[in-house]
């Protein structure tokens, strides 16, 4: 059935790469290069500095550098959309993060929960994005939780996101559910309907998560094939999906889990199939 998701950040984002140099620092001018090329092949938005953007390996003061690197996209693309990963275990630091962000004119950020103490309590938990919230989001900015078990060790019960949702009915927005489970992306769809934005992190539950009331994705894929995830969205508005463009999608998100780490593959395919700069990637990882 056709969607008129009511959230003004659904839509397609992202998970955009983070160029760097070859002394290993951000390469600040091609942020904004980078984030034109999205914008100009169908992408709502972009992600920055989230698991794709490799945000965990930098520190506060090149991230609040290259979230005001990634602004100046709004120069050739003023409605393009900016969400920025701002997840530590420290909320405080979260919290500086998230402010840079917002001074920059992000419009959401995307925030990891605390994974170093993978068995704190849900209260805890709560305890922890409450502060956050309060401490750096300002009214009409959004945040988002980032669900990505597999990697974080910490997941977002659906009973922690309708605690927060009722707490900060404005200000958190929903999440980027980034764990590759169907059953995950049917649940939040019974549980919430379109009363919290889902962000699908996984190309190949894009139209299912889309048939479950989700607002749309970020994907790492979409540095990539952006066109054909812009074309899934607008099918599904439209009342009619393009099955062949989420058919693509499943073969492209197959190689691109076939070649892991995505940053890795992803920055060689944008060297050799669009003409960027072969970027390396920042240690822990390594290029191939």
């Amino acid at each position: 059935m056709p969607s008129t998701h009511p959230h003004p950040l659904a839509g397609v984002y992202a998970a955009a790469v983070t160029p760097l140099t070859a002394e290993d620092t951000p390469d600040l001018q091609a942020i904004p290069a980078l984030l034109e090329f999205l914008a100009g092949r169908g992408a709502h938005g972009a992600l920055i500095l989230g698991t794709t953007g490799e945000g965990p390996s930098f520190s506060p003061a090149e991230r609040a550098a290259i979230f005001r690197a990634a602004a100046q996209v709004r120069a050739a693309y003023p409605d393009f959309r900016l969400l920025a990963g701002t997840g530590t275990p420290s909320w405080t630091e979260s919290a500086d993060l998230s402010r840079a962000a917002f001074e920059a004119g992000f419009e959401g950020v995307v925030v990891l929960p605390p994974f170093y103490f993978r068995n704190a309590p849900e209260e805890g938990l709560f305890r922890w994005f409450a502060r956050l919230i309060r401490a750096a989001v300002p009214p009409g900015k959004y945040l988002l939780g980032y669900h990505i078990p597999q990697v974080s060790g910490v997941g977002l019960s659906l009973d922690l996101l309708a605690r927060l949702k009722e707490a900060f009915p404005r200000r958190f927005a929903g999440l980027k559910d980034s764990s590759g489970d169907p059953q995950h992306a049917r649940a939040l769809g019974e549980r919430f309907g379109e009363g919290l934005l889902v962000l699908n992190g996984n190309d190949r539950l894009l139209s299912r998560a889309l048939h479950h009331r989700a607002g749309g994705c970020i994907t790492a894929l979409a540095n990539l094939h952006s066109p054909d995830s812009r074309r899934v969205w607008d099918s599904f508005q439209q009342g009619a999906p393009d099955t062949a463009a989420q058919t693509r999608l499943d073969a492209a998100r197959a190689a691109l889990d076939a070649h892991p780490p995505a940053a890795v593959y992803l920055k060689q395919r944008l060297h050799t199939e669009h003409g960027f700069p072969l970027w390396p990637v920042r240690p822990p990882l390594v290029s191939g």
